[in-house]
């Protein structure tokens, strides 16, 4: 049984774990970089660790700092949050050499996972549906070319480690191949450590679905329903509802039976997500499986009534699944917003600075996760979400108008934030009327231009 966690991570994730382990009654520890040291995450956890300077190369992806906190602090477990150390194999390993309990799968498995190349044979092999694309690591453009001659243009070229919309291009032609397989390479290389690439069919005017899934050390495994997450900006979500507007039944159960099989046949062991392409015509295709917690978590906890950190928690403690397939009921629609600190205006350049006034809203089927609070210097150190706006309601159609009216309270002064750009997305009749893909955001971008 797990007693005390240290939580390597900062922000709004660092704070919803802390509440989720006081509310078990376990102790944690906060580590913190020097930019950090008046953050809430470090204030509200039983004990707070500086590990290096501002830099989060320096500091919250600095592997010998955080087991060494771990160490120093007594801690048992380390939950990684999100981004960062997450989904690094490497960190997994050396906590399991360490005897520390990683609060995600298995090392193996994460590593399999984390290689789209190997994610997609072992995802074939189980049956389930994947974009016809490369077999293997690529790691030169001329190869990469004869290789997206086979599939047909358009592809997509992606890192084969890592995620995020980081180290991806679109080719659309042979001529546009060579360019684009190098400035993603690039990317790549610089993000992810890693210069092995990827290619896949491009699938155009897709919708991105993700399922949620737990699995526990004793091979069993559940989904707990679907997020929508087509609402994006250069890859990157920005809105995800629970349920999606463009599943039926009957896709919504094939889709979620093969995010099982998809689990089963990785050996997956806690937390993860599946997520997959849909196409107009109802065909979807695995995408990638994320083996962490996700930002969007909270609107899978809102139609299921499943905590989903206490889940990851219990698990990696040797706890069998507290449910049944048959046990999960999915009641209403939840919508989530992310809050970030950024000008939409001026290309969605970052805001640091000094929060001067605060008001989040509340009420009844309002959650709002964050870390941040009046007085905050916001660090231009770290990514821009500063917090998430969660609702849930009986329908879609009331969900859409609560949110709507909670972004309407939001203050927040001192910095600019894309609170108004995501009240103007959600008035929009696309958005209203479930009529969106993934080219949503970039459609509206290009009409504003022109």
């Amino acid at each position: 049984m797990i007693k005390k966690v240290l939580i390597a991570n900062r922000g709004e994730i660092a704070v919803r774990i802390i509440r989720a382990c006081r509310e078990m009654g376990i102790e944690t520890v906060a580590v913190y970089s020097q930019a950090d040291t008046e953050a809430l995450h470090t204030q509200l956890a039983d004990e707070a660790i500086c590990i290096g300077p501002a830099a989060a190369s320096e500091s919250y992806l600095k592997m010998d700092a955080i087991i060494s906190a771990t160490i120093v602090s007594g801690a048992d477990a380390i939950h990684p949050g999100f981004g960062f150390l997450a989904e690094n194999s490497k960190f997994a390993s050396l906590c399991e050499q360490c005897r520390i309990t990683f609060i995600g799968p298995p090392a193996t498995v994460m590593a399999a996972m984390g290689n789209k190349t190997q994610a997609r044979k072992t995802m074939a092999a189980a049956g389930v549906p994947v974009i016809p694309g490369s077999e293997e690591a690529i790691y030169d453009a001329l190869q990469g070319q004869t290789i997206a001659a086979g599939i047909g243009y358009p592809v997509i070229i992606k890192a084969a480690l890592g995620g995020g919309g980081k180290g991806m291009r679109v080719a659309g032609t042979a001529e546009e191949f060579t360019a684009c397989f190098l400035t993603a390479q690039k990317e790549a290389q610089l993000a992810f450590g890693d210069n092995a690439m990827y290619i896949e069919r491009f699938i155009e005017n897709p919708r991105h679905i993700e399922f949620q899934i737990l699995a526990d050390q004793q091979g069993q495994v559940i989904h707990l329903g679907e997020r929508d997450c087509s609402v994006q900006r250069n890859h990157q979500k920005l809105i995800e509802e629970s349920p999606s507007p463009a599943l039926s039944e009957q896709l919504r159960r094939q889709m979620g039976e093969a995010a099982v099989r998809a689990a089963k046949a990785a050996s997956y062991v806690n937390a993860g997500t599946i997520e997959y392409l849909l196409e107009p015509s109802g065909r979807f295709y695995f995408m990638e499986m994320n083996t962490r917690i996700q930002v969007e978590h909270p609107v899978t906890e809102w139609v299921t009534g499943i905590d989903l950190i206490k889940e990851q928690i219990r698990i990696a403690g040797g706890g069998k699944l507290m449910y049944t397939q048959e046990q999960i009921q999915f009641q209403g629609h939840a919508i989530e917003c992310r809050i970030n600190a950024e000008d939409p205006e001026h290309r969605f350049r970052p805001s640091a600075g000094l929060i001067q006034d605060l008001y989040l809203p509340g009420g009844k089927g309002v959650r709002v996760d964050t870390a941040v609070y009046s007085g905050y210097v916001i660090p231009p150190y770290y990514d821009s979400m500063i917090a998430k706006l969660i609702v849930h309601a009986g329908n879609r159609e009331e969900a859409i108008q609560k949110m709507r009216a909670a972004l309407g309270e939001i203050i927040i002064g001192g910095i600019i934030t894309n609170v108004d750009y995501q009240y103007d997305l959600l008035s929009h009749p696309d958005y209203c009327s479930g009529q969106y893909d993934i080219g949503f955001v970039e459609k509206l971008s290009r009409r504003k231009e022109a």
